[in-house]
């Protein structure tokens, strides 16, 4: 289980993952950063993150990516959640339009909590259910071309555009970190080089659990 080599990055990026309970936020982050899909998953209780080291435009990135409860009664740990977030994915499912509803409610607490150039893409999940599917692609796409989001639907059970999903947003924050660092003096670029935590403190990082245990 070991595998030192995962220490070595160039950047580390934390990206949230946030929507409504039951969209498939954990399968997601199990799939990305495990290839692991529980049918059985309980919603989770608080906050987990998972990490995952891949490389973007030749540069060793880590993701640190973080999932948390959508039920309201947990709503309290969202500051610090979002905290040092560069992306966050948005997801609801696509057999659900209720889930759908309320990313507006969704987008403005992470505009409210967030940093402001936070880069965001809205995800469709559970494509695999067509036979059910009750929230139509071009109204998906069309409040994100409106919201100025990226879009993609995806499959957590299929692993379907997951990975195309993280390279994305992925590949978008390196972009952007890229040409800061480029085009200003801002500190912030080189707080995220040479591979230094952004904003993690130690509590949240000691709140890391598994996703799906098999017990």
């Amino acid at each position: 289980m070991a595998r030192r080599p995962d220490d070595d990055y160039d950047y580390l990026f934390k990206v949230v993952l946030i929507g409504d309970s039951g969209v498939g936020k954990s399968n997601l982050l199990s799939r990305f950063t495990r290839n692991e899909f529980c049918l059985e998953s309980k919603s989770t209780i608080g906050v987990e993150f998972a990490t995952r080291t891949l490389q973007v435009e030749g540069r060793t990135i880590k993701a640190q990516i973080w999932d948390t409860a959508g039920q309201e009664r947990y709503r309290a740990i969202t500051s610090a959640y979002y905290r040092g977030a560069l992306g966050a994915l948005l997801v609801y499912d696509v057999t659900k339009p209720m889930t759908f509803d309320n990313v507006s409610r969704w987008l403005k607490e992470l505009r409210d909590h967030a940093d402001s150039n936070i880069v965001i893409m809205l995800i469709g999940n559970k494509t695999d259910l067509k036979h059910l599917r009750a929230v139509a692609t071009e109204d998906a796409q069309s409040y994100a071309e409106k919201e100025g989001l990226s879009f993609i639907e995806t499959s957590a059970l299929e692993a379907t555009n997951v990975e195309k999903a993280f390279q994305t947003i992925l590949s978008e924050i390196y972009r952007i970190i890229s040409k800061k660092s480029l085009n200003s003096e801002e500190p912030a670029a080189a707080n995220i080089k040479e591979g230094k935590t952004i904003v993690v403190g130690e509590s949240e990082a000691n709140t890391k659990k598994a996703c799906c245990s098999s017990s």
